[in-house]
C-alpha cells in the first residue's frame, strides 16, 4: 500500500497530537491568558510560532530529509555534533526535564490541592511511582504506541478537556478586552509570547518524534519514501491545527478568568481556579483526570522515542527495555525533586538547544538552495551555538549567575548583542554565519 486512508491519516495525527501535547501545553497558554489579559492576540500570535509552527516544521524537516532519525539528520553537520546535538536533545526532554514534568505537573496541578503539606512528599514519591509504572508498561510495548495514544489515551484527554474548556467559554467570568496585561506582556506581548512557547519544549519535540510518526505510517503499509515523507508533513500539520485551537481556547479562558481572580502564580494554580469556579469539587477530580492522562501520553512518547534512539546510537549497547526502565527510574528520582527545581534549570538548557533546533530546521528546510553544503550548516550553527551559550547563562538562576561572577559578561553582551535583552542574542551570529557559509561556499566551490 502507497496511500494511507482518511482514518489512517487521523490516526496517525492523533498520534502525534496525542504524543505533543502534555500539562505543559495547558498551563503555559492559561498562565499567558491571564498575564496578558487583552493582549491575548499578539502574545498568542507569537506562542503559535514557536508553540506550533517551529514543531510543525521539525516534524516536516525531518519527514522531507527522508533521514532516519534526528542523529542522521543532525549529522549532516559533522558527526561529532550530530552526537552531541542528539544526546543532549533527547536527555532534555526526556529524562532529565520534560518526563519529570509530567509527573510533577500532574501531581501539583490534579493532586496536591487535595491532601495536607506534611504529607505531600509522601505522597508524590506515591504518585510518581505509580505513573512510571504506566509508563513503562505503555513504552515496552513500542509497536502499539499508536493504539495506546492514537484511540486511547487522547481521546479520553481530549473529552476531559472539552468538558472544562466548553463550560468557561458558555459562561465567560470577565471581558479579556478589560485586563491590563501584567509583566512583560505590557510592554512585549508578542516577543514574551515568543519565548513563552519555548516552555512547551515542542519544537526540540518534534526533531524528536518525527521518526515515531515515519515508522508509524511504514507500520501501516507505506515505504515509498516520497509517500512516507508526505504523510508526514500532513500529520503534523493536522496535529498542529489542533493545538492551536486548543491554545487558543485555553488562552481566552484564562484571559477571562481575570474578571473573578488575580493572576495566579502559574498556569496550574489558574486552571485548578477555574476548575473550582464551575464545577466546584468535582472541577478538582475534572482536572486531575485531565492533566494526568495529558501527561502520561506524552512521558510514553517521550520514553518510546528516547530509547528507539539510544539503541540506534549505541547499537551495541543495551537493548530498548532497558533504556526504558533506566530513562523511567531516573524520571522517577529527578520527578521527586519538585517543580520548582525541574523548571529553574530547564529554561537555561532550552534557551541554548532551541536557536540550534530552528537554525537546523530552517537550513533542513531550504538547503536544496545551497546543496546542503556542509560548510554552510558548519559556519550557520558554530556561529549559533557561541550565542546560544551566552542566551543560557543569561537564563540561568540568579544564584548560579552569581557564582560564576557572570553579569559583567552578561552587561557586555546586552551592550553589543542585538536582541541578546530580549532572549533572541542567536539571530544576527546566525544571520552572519549563512553569510559566511554562503561566502565560502561562492569563492571555494567544491571541485
Amino acid at each position: 500500500m502507497q496511500q494511507l486512508t482518511l482514518r489512517q491519516r487521523l490516526l496517525v495525527a492523533s498520534m502525534l497530537f496525542g504524543m505533543f501535547f502534555g500539562a505543559g501545553n495547558l498551563i503555559f497558554p492559561a498562565s499567558m491568558g491571564q498575564l496578558a489579559g487583552r493582549s491575548i492576540w499578539q502574545a498568542s500570535a507569537g506562542f503559535l510560532i514557536t508553540g506550533v509552527g517551529l514543531p510543525l516544521l521539525g516534524v516536516a524537516a525531518l519527514g522531507i530529509s527522508r533521514e532516519e532519525g534526528l542523529l542522521q539528520l543532525s549529522s549532516r553537520v559533522g558527526r561529532a555534533y550530530g552526537l552531541f546535538f542528539t544526546c543532549v536533545l533527547y536527555l532534555t526532554i526526556g529524562p532529565f526535564f520534560a518526563i519529570p514534568r509530567c509527573a510533577t505537573v500532574s501531581f501539583t496541578v490534579g493532586i496536591q490541592r487535595l491532601i495536607p503539606a506534611e504529607r505531600q512528599p509522601l505522597v508524590l514519591a506515591a504518585f510518581s511511582l505509580a505513573f512510571f509504572a504506566a509508563v513503562l508498561f505503555f513504552s515496552l510495548r513500542p509497536g502499539q504506541i499508536l493504539t495506546w495514544i492514537g484511540k486511547l489515551l487522547n481521546p479520553l484527554f481530549l473529552c476531559f478537556l472539552a468538558v472544562l474548556v466548553l463550560r468557561a467559554l458558555a459562561a465567560p467570568m470577565g471581558d479579556a478586552a478589560a485586563v491590563e496585561p501584567a509583566g512583560k506582556y505590557a510592554a512585549a506581548p508578542f516577543a514574551t509570547g515568543l519565548l513563552e512557547g519555548y516552555n512547551t519544549m515542542d519544537a526540540l519535540a518534534g526533531l524528536a518524534f518525527g521518526i515515531i510518526v515515519v515508522q508509524a505510517i511504514r507500520r501501516l503499509g507505506v515505504e515509498e519514501p516520497g509517500q512516507v515523507a508526505r504523510n508526514t508533513v500532513l500529520a503534523g500539520l493536522l496535529s498542529s491545527l489542533l493545538m492551536a485551537v486548543i491554545y487558543l481556547l485555553v488562552t481566552v479562558v484564562g484571559a477571562q478568568s481575570r474578571g473573578q481572580f488575580a493572576a495566579a502564580a502559574n498556569g496550574g494554580e489558574a486552571l485548578a481556579q477555574i476548575a473550582a469556579w464551575y464545577f466546584g469539587g468535582a472541577g478538582a477530580v475534572i482536572l486531575a483526570v485531565t492533566v494526568t492522562v495529558a501527561c502520561l501520553k506524552t512521558a510514553v512518547g517521550l520514553i518510546t522515542s528516547c530509547g528507539e534512539t539510544f539503541v540506534a546510537i549505541f547499537p551495541g549497547g543495551p537493548s530498548y527495555r532497558v533504556w526504558a526502565a533506566a530513562f523511567c527510574v531516573l524520571s522517577f528520582l529527578l520527578a521527586n525533586l519538585g517543580l520548582d527545581a525541574i523548571l529553574d534549570y530547564s529554561l537555561p538548557v532550552l534557551m541554548f538547544l532551541y536557536p540550534l533546533a530552528i537554525v537546523l530546521i530552517l537550513l533542513t528546510l531550504g538547503g536544496g538552495l545551497f546543496g546542503n553544503d556542509r560548510r554552510v550548516l558548519r559556519w550557520t550553527i558554530g556561529c549559533t551555538a557561541v550565542a546560544a551559550v551566552l542566551d543560557l547563562l543569561r537564563a540561568l538562576p540568579e544564584a548560579a549567575r552569581g557564582a560564576l561572577h557572570l553579569q559583567p559578561l552578561i552587561d557586555a553582551a546586552v551592550r553589543w548583542l542585538p536582541l541578546y535583552a530580549q532572549g533572541f542574542g542567536w539571530v544576527c551570529p546566525a544571520l552572519a554565519g549563512l553569510a559566511a557559509g554562503l561566502a565560502v561556499r561562492r569563492l571555494r566551490p567544491r571541485s
